[in-house]
């Protein structure tokens, strides 16, 4: 949204929707509704320019290629780790869809990244804080890593505080 791009959000959880707001989104979409039929008319009956999927799930990943418009972009985020993943081929090919995998495996290009995102950080431009949901000490790593893995209903990410 501070880019200037019209943000539509859809989530599960009604904290991250809040969240959303909170960062600019323009339309707050809950995850409960039909979320293609209430995204069609926000976009012209078009859909997305870009979506990005952020939860590593099978339905999100099904869901973000349907709210992807023709010659649209679907960056892939979410780390699906669970195993292999199915896609619509059919719409995919169908729309055109470009189609980007957001996880950087080249070091110089990882770095770049952090580098940018330190920077909009200590610029001001970026404020990561209210995404810190959980905050632990450093004597508390387990506990850190077994929330995170547990993912809580108010869980976005947790922080942990160096002595």
């Amino acid at each position: 949204a501070a880019a200037g791009a019209r943000v539509i959000a859809t989530s599960r959880r009604a904290f991250a929707l809040d969240l959303a707001r909170q960062f600019g989104a323009a339309d707050i979409i809950e995850e409960s509704a039909d979320v293609v039929s209430a995204v069609k008319p926000l976009t012209g009956g078009k859909f997305c320019d870009v979506v990005i999927e952020c939860t590593g799930k099978q339905s999100a990943l099904d869901l973000a290629a349907e709210l992807t418009r023709e010659r649209g972009r679907l960056v892939i985020a979410g780390y699906h780790q669970d195993g292999p993943r199915q896609i619509n081929m059919q719409l995919w090919n169908w729309r055109g869809l470009d189609v980007i995998n957001a996880h950087e495996r080249d070091p110089q290009i990882y770095r770049a990244g952090m580098e940018a995102a330190v920077r909009a950080v200590e610029s001001g431009l970026l404020d990561p804080r209210p995404l810190y949901t959980h905050r632990f000490g450093f004597e508390q790593m387990g506990e850190a890593f077994a929330t995170a893995l547990a993912r809580p209903r108010d869980f976005i990410k947790a922080l942990v505080l160096m002595p």
